[in-house]
């Protein structure tokens, strides 16, 4: 059995091919990403930007050639925080069954937050519990606070407005952005965080899933290139991913964009999606551990089991 996961967030779109291994894990048959930046301007004007929602349909048809070539026999396409908000959504419905043969589907937040979790605890089963799972998206963020073993176990998992896209739009407009719109960005996230009920001092494991995570990682670990492998697993030190906040924000997006691992189109949000996660490292007491499974693992493990 062959199945296909796409993840059309905020910022990226991603595929997985996957058929079952024999641990009860998946083995890769083909991951990609494509940043088309569906979420450009949604927080503002509630609609898809056209070139927005153009870039991400073709991003579909580009997919839908893989899966058909390696023969995927399940195909699940969600998106998330932007889909959410946009009023001409009917317009990317339309475009995705066009392209892909399929019905997208709009999750919630704690079924985006169920996923990722479930994607992250398979990849690192042996992980102390309970670990908070954090996946920084483009629109918002999951935490979500469980253990692991054969069904991970969720005990509180939640949704938050707070994405690299949508704090950098709304707070980060300088380049780079001033020490008030920092501060007010800090505000921001500190007030979702404070009244979102996660336990943050009870945490034994904290990982990281999702572009912003993972390109910390590879930025932190000063790759020449980013390399899934040396990422997947690796820790960064809180104190380590404060001063690599501080070093982002403190940089022109040009001048993160000559980073050796950086995606260029991540160069303009990342400072953002490192506030988020610099804000969260202040509340838990162990560092940051670096996970390449995800929402993209929890949907193709979910499609195995039909």
């Amino acid at each position: 059995m062959k199945v296909a996961a796409i993840d059309c967030g905020t910022n990226s779109v991603r595929l997985l091919v996957a058929q079952p291994s024999t641990d009860g894990g998946l083995v890769d048959l083909e991951r990609r990403l494509i940043l088309t930046r569906l979420g450009q301007g949604v927080d503002a004007t509630g609609r898809f930007h056209p070139d927005a929602l153009q870039r991400t349909l073709d991003a579909f048809a580009e997919y839908a050639g893989v899966i058909t070539d390696l023969g995927a026999e399940r195909v699940r396409l969600v998106a998330t925080s932007a889909a959410r908000d946009a009023s001409n959504r009917d317009e990317f419905f339309a475009g995705a069954r066009e392209r892909l043969g399929i019905d997208a589907e709009i999750i919630s937040g704690d079924e985006e937050a169920a996923l990722s979790f479930r994607g992250a605890l398979t990849a690192l089963p042996d992980v102390a519990t309970p670990a908070l799972v954090m996946d920084i998206g483009g629109g918002s963020t999951e935490l979500v606070l469980g253990s692991g073993g054969t069904i991970p176990r969720i005990e509180h998992g939640l949704s938050l407005d707070i994405g690299s896209v949508r704090v950098r739009e709304r707070f980060l407009a300088g380049d780079p952005p001033t020490g008030d719109q920092i501060a007010a960005a800090s505000d921001y996230i500190d007030a979702l965080l404070d009244g979102s009920g996660i336990a943050f001092a009870d945490v034994a494991t904290w990982i990281g899933v999702g572009g912003t995570a993972t390109s910390l990682s590879a930025v932190n670990q000063r790759l020449p290139e980013y390399d899934r492998t040396k990422v997947h697993a690796s820790t960064i030190a809180r104190d380590e991913l404060s001063a690599l906040t501080l070093r982002l924000l403190s940089s022109s997006v040009a001048q993160v964009r000559e980073l050796p691992s950086m995606h260029p189109k991540r160069a303009d949000v990342i400072c953002a999606g490192a506030l988020i996660a610099d804000r969260v490292g202040r509340r838990v007491g162990v560092d940051l551990t670096v996970s390449e499974s995800d929402i993209l693992d929890g949907l193709a493990l979910g499609l195995l089991e039909q």
